[in-house]
């Protein structure tokens, strides 16, 4: 690549709102500068410019860190251990809160709707739309996902991926209809509490091994999992690296870890875990209470 070139743009159509007519395509942009990926950035935001902007280095052969915005009763929230009364508010506006983590270099998001994980139905679909069709890094989205429709309304709203977490458990069937409806589009969220995945909201437990359903996922042709400790989410006492470790390692799907993720060591432990298939993590309190910054955080997994 020619030195004078900062950074790289990827440039994705977005199949799913495709004027007709105009052929899906993806290319790439080597710019001279970063104002100038920022400009175009921007112009592509304020003209509702129906692509996906990936700004950074090519995102397939990097580990990427999702800023979470947890949203419930339309504000942005953290839960304490997945306990819904142990809430922290931290804004009354996750769009805003969303474009905070944008500007901050965020390559990708992780939204959940608590209101919709802890109902069974999507409930946020609103606040979800804007931040998806305006913040300009692709967004995944999970909480109340449970049928193929659900599904197909949030891709059909300019989400990237979605995740699916109950229902994987209890209906597998409508996980499997709706990976092969859209594929490469759906996850499967595995929240483990006290070694046995959880449900509804972290609200109950299902008595089946992780490392089994793991391996039924990727016979259901899913496009990853996220992997979270529950002991861990909202804890700040460090990632849960062995367990991810040992799930990653016996699971042939790409691995997204979540919870407890908090300081710039545990940042560098993650990374390490690329070998083993892991491709990300989420970080959500650790950056709301500035234990950890997001851009030093990006500079470690580059």
């Amino acid at each position: 690549m020619d030195p004078g070139v900062s950074q790289i743009v990827f440039i994705e159509y977005c199949h799913d709102i495709q004027p007709q007519g105009i052929a899906p395509f993806r290319s790439l942009i080597p710019l001279p500068a970063k104002s100038s990926a920022t400009l175009i950035f921007n112009l592509g935001i304020l003209a509702r410019f129906p692509y996906h902007l990936y700004i950074g280095e090519n995102l397939e052969n990097q580990m990427i860190i999702y800023p979470a915005i947890d949203i419930l009763g339309g504000k942005c929230v953290r839960l304490r251990q997945g306990d819904y009364d142990e809430v922290v508010e931290y804004s009354d506006d996750p769009v805003e809160m969303a474009y905070r983590w944008v500007d901050e270099g965020a390559q990708a998001l992780h939204l959940v709707d608590l209101d919709g994980a802890r109902a069974g139905i999507t409930i946020n679909n609103d606040i979800i739309e804007k931040i998806a069709k305006t913040c300009g890094a692709p967004v995944q989205v999970g909480g109340g996902i449970r049928t193929v429709e659900a599904a197909a309304t949030y891709l059909d709203l300019g989400v990237e991926k979605v995740i699916f977490g109950t229902v994987s458990i209890e209906n597998p069937l409508i996980v499997m209809a709706a990976a092969s409806q859209f594929p490469g589009r759906v996850m499967v969220g595995l929240d483990i509490k006290s070694g046995k995945p959880a449900t509804k909201g972290w609200l109950e437990t299902a008595d089946l091994n992780p490392i089994d359903l793991g391996k039924r996922f990727s016979e259901m042709g899913v496009a990853g999992i996220i992997y979270t400790d529950i002991s861990r989410d909202g804890m700040l006492i460090g990632a849960n690296v062995e367990g991810v470790r040992h799930f990653a390692n016996n699971v042939d799907l790409p691995v997204i870890v979540s919870g407890g993720v908090t300081s710039l060591d545990d940042v560098i432990a993650v990374k390490k875990l690329a070998e083993y298939g892991v491709i990300g993590m989420i970080i959500g309190k650790a950056l709301y209470d500035g234990a950890l910054s997001l851009k030093e955080a990006l500079v470690l997994v580059r």
